[in-house]
């Protein structure tokens, strides 16, 4: 079947889903297939569920004369295909974002201050790769007036291969830093693959936002002559941090410099200064397609994180700061940074180890291990066996867990109270799961 062929069943059918259990009346399923599974197995059941149409690749499980199944070659191909046969027909604009840190937060507040005046399509989640963002694109809709498109990977080419569907009218890089070292080689590899955004918006003669103050993302500019809309200038106001009680504030705080001359403050809802770069990227994007200061602002002020990312908990018992999504060497280095500055009198962490590293994860690992033996912790617990590898003698009372699980165990003999705890690992780690119990 040719694309447009099937483009035509999607406009009929515009609701594409790829999970049998959540298909609804009029939608198409596209069976893929994974490490353990194969979706072709599933598109009988999918139908039944309400699915109009079944996209298949294997001809044995379509029924003779069942014209609601659709067999073709490769049903990620197909899906991808269609994605950007989508994106072709669309004329509105289109905003990609990529980084090593902080881009699902920059793609949230970027799309929470464009709501404010357009109908934004933006990426669900962390849906940034080669299937989640195929999906993101055939979510945009008649309706829709902008679209925001997160994009990750772990490999060279991933970044250049999105690019080719997304087609962007601008795009964002946040930052590139040493993450996802086993897939890239080195931290060349992570610039060269974000810098794919980079060549794909400079061949094509579109433009990119740029942090200025990010001496690897202005090279990588200067070194492919595109064009560049600097961020606007802000900084992070620091009042607040003390451990005092009642004056404890550990959200960030920005004054920015607006288009007018004059300083706008926003009191965010974020943890870390790491995050003014992501405000300030979310400011430019909103000046640059006309969005009115105050629903900048008013937009900031009112994003709550909610997904593990720089968030702030008061539970029974302890003040928590969770960014226990993700990882790497970069990011652990600026929240363990953020946290040195917070004035409380009983801090601690419990770190994760940190994946997908290679070769220089024994290296990456010592050195938060050096970082922390130079904290003023009351206590730290480090989890996995990537930090059972290196010489934490200098860190005072520290403890070791093999996994998750050993911590949950031990806060079930004894808990801890009164703390201000950090948490921050790999998704992997599982560590979003310790708050409950905290």
């Amino acid at each position: 079947m040719q694309i447009s062929e099937l483009y035509s069943l999607y406009q009929e059918h515009p609701v594409v889903v790829t999970d049998s259990r959540e298909c609804v009346g009029n939608s198409m399923f596209f069976a893929l297939k994974g490490a353990n599974f194969d979706g072709n197995a599933y598109a009988a059941a999918a139908l039944e569920k309400g699915a109009a149409i079944a996209v298949v690749d294997d001809a044995g499980c379509v029924p003779r004369g069942d014209g609601r199944y659709v067999l073709v070659d490769d049903v990620l191909e197909a899906l991808q295909g269609l994605a950007a046969f989508h994106r072709q027909q669309l004329d509105i604009p289109v905003l990609q974002i990529t980084g090593t840190n902080g881009k699902t937060t920059t793609k949230e507040l970027v799309s929470a201050v464009l709501s404010k005046k357009f109908n934004t399509l933006y990426t669900m989640g962390n849906l940034n790769n080669h299937i989640g963002v195929p999906l993101t694109l055939l979510r945009i809709r008649p309706e829709h007036q902008i679209a925001v498109i997160e994009t990750g990977a772990n490999h060279p080419g991933e970044i250049a291969f999105l690019c080719r569907m997304v087609q962007a009218d601008c795009g964002l890089i946040t930052n590139v830093g040493r993450a996802h070292l086993e897939g890239f080689g080195s931290f060349e590899g992570v610039k060269r693959t974000k810098g794919e955004l980079y060549d794909d918006l400079a061949g094509r003669h579109k433009f990119c936002f740029l942090n200025m103050m990010d001496l690897d993302l202005m090279d990588m500019a200067i070194e492919r002559n595109i064009q560049q809309k600097p961020y606007v200038q802000g900084v992070a106001l620091t009042e607040g941090k003390s451990g005092n009680p009642g004056t404890f504030n550990p959200f960030l705080k920005v004054r920015w410099l607006t288009p007018y001359g004059t300083a706008a403050d926003v009191q965010t809802r974020l943890i870390g200064d790491y995050n003014l770069p992501n405000v300030l990227a979310a400011i430019t994007v909103g000046l640059h397609f006309g969005v009115d200061l105050d629903q900048i602002n008013e937009a900031l002020e009112q994003y709550e994180p909610n997904n593990n990312r720089s968030e702030y908990r008061r539970t029974e018992n302890n003040e928590l700061i969770v960014d226990a999504y993700n990882a790497n060497a970069s990011s652990m280095a600026v929240a363990l940074d953020n946290f040195q500055t917070i004035e409380h009198p009983r801090k601690m962490v419990i770190l994760g180890e940190m994946r997908e590293m290679g070769a220089e994860s024994v290296s990456e690992h010592q050195k938060v291990a050096d970082r922390l033996a130079k904290m003023n912790l009351t206590e730290t617990w480090l989890v996995g066996s990537e930090f059972g590898r290196c010489d934490t003698s200098a860190i005072g009372n520290v403890t070791l867990f093999a996994d998750v699980d050993a911590v949950k165990k031990h806060l079930g003999i004894s808990g801890v109270s009164n703390r201000l705890i950090l948490i921050k690992g790999s998704n992997g780690t599982r560590l979003y799961q310790l708050p409950d119990l905290l």
